[in-house]
């Protein structure tokens, strides 16, 4: 087990690279703690194997540092950092049984048959696969060939980390649970570091204590699950995490009546005081308001600071509906419990202040700051 510390990371596949696009990986420094259960979150392309290929020394990179424990492992061969690495598609040896499959590793580092017969008999009952030890391997379903990439790297004592690479995309949906269950299960059991490559926010949710959300090769947020969703530092966290994702408004600042307010479509919607006080110094035009469809309040009667809006479409998902609602040119969705009456035509939304995140240049702005969270 070992803290990684990724430390004035970047990488470029350009020998020369000049600008910022020319990185896959831009410069970031993280610290991910021992025992910690993370994952790499984003969209295809955004770097998230890339990061991963470089904390196993897959790849070497091109500034900064991978560390672990403190120790510089850059030009640590992959074998040497005790890195254990599950794939997409399981890396199993299909003509050996399950029980020489597992064993491996430990027969490859010259440990005593006793010991590896109890290591492998644990592991084997840890994952479920007891039953199917004598089995050869080319036979079994995906899901236990998993299991068996799986378990290679549990037997092991001296594995740092474990690094999960989309391991459950060609898994069968209905046995998906089943192993997102069982990979928590054996974090708590055995409290090693592992690090979960995914695209789907609902395996990184249910997998990981802190989730790092990646978007064009930088870590644009660290954070828990529901820091992610009720406090996205960027505009593409919003979006990327929830489902439907957060809805965005570009607004101008304007005073009215010695009032600053966002105005958008010839609408005019009040600031609290905190969100004035932290635009004050704001100078730039691109400024965006962010709620989240869950958030929003929908009512049949107006109310104070409610805007008026007209129901474009309702989909009905059974234990909740979304509505799409038009507000001046702006269509945003709204998130209602199935007991929640939905308005036919015409209703007013509100939005309440604590749960209006304000956006300038695409990253949140917070009290702590002063200015955009841009890292």
């Amino acid at each position: 087990m070992a803290e990684i510390h990724l430390k004035g990371l970047a990488h470029s596949y350009i020998g020369n690279p000049q600008i910022s696009s020319d990185y896959a990986i831009h410069e970031m420094d993280h610290v991910w703690q021992q025992g910690g259960a993370y994952a790499l979150l984003g969209p295809s392309g955004c770097g998230k194997s890339t990061l991963l290929n470089l904390i196993s020394g897959l790849i070497k990179p091109s500034h900064g540092s991978v560390l672990f424990d403190g120790v510089e492992v850059n030009n640590t061969s992959t074998q040497d950092r005790n890195i254990a690495q599950v794939f997409q598609f399981p890396v199993i040896y299909d003509s050996m049984t399950v029980y020489d499959n597992l064993a491996f590793p430990l027969r490859n580092m010259k440990v005593d048959r006793e010991t590896i017969d109890k290591k492998v008999k644990e592991v084997a009952k840890t994952l479920d696969l007891t039953e199917i030890l004598s089995r050869k391997a080319n036979n079994l379903s995906a899901d236990e060939k998993q299991k068996i990439s799986m378990g290679r790297g549990l037997v092991r004592d001296d594995v740092s980390a474990i690094l999960f690479d989309e391991p459950l995309t060609v898994i069968d949906p209905n046995l998906k649970w089943k192993l997102r269950r069982k990979l928590k299960q054996i974090h708590e059991r055995y409290n090693i570091t592992m690090v979960y490559v995914t695209h789907d926010q609902l395996e990184a949710s249910t997998f990981a204590n802190k989730i790092a959300l990646m978007y064009e090769g930088k870590i644009v947020q660290f954070g828990t699950p529901r820091e992610l969703f009720e406090e996205p530092n960027h505009t593409f966290v919003g979006f990327f995490i929830g489902s439907p994702g957060m809805n965005f408004i570009s607004v101008e600042k304007e005073i009215v009546d010695g009032q600053l307010v966002f105005s958008f479509d010839g609408i005019n919607f009040p600031l609290s005081q905190e969100q004035s006080d932290l635009l004050d110094n704001a100078q730039s035009h691109n400024l965006k308001i962010g709620i989240r469809p869950e958030f929003i309040q929908l009512s049949r009667v107006e109310h104070p600071e409610s805007l008026p809006c007209k129901i474009v479409h309702t989909e009905d998902l059974g234990t909740y509906k979304i509505l799409t609602v038009e507000v001046g040119k702006q269509q945003l969705k709204v998130r209602l419990g199935e007991d929640q009456q939905t308005p036919q035509e015409n209703a007013f939304v509100t939005f309440p202040h604590q749960w209006v995140k304000t956006y300038v240049d695409e990253y949140l702005v917070t009290p702590s700051t002063g200015d955009s969270n841009n890292e």
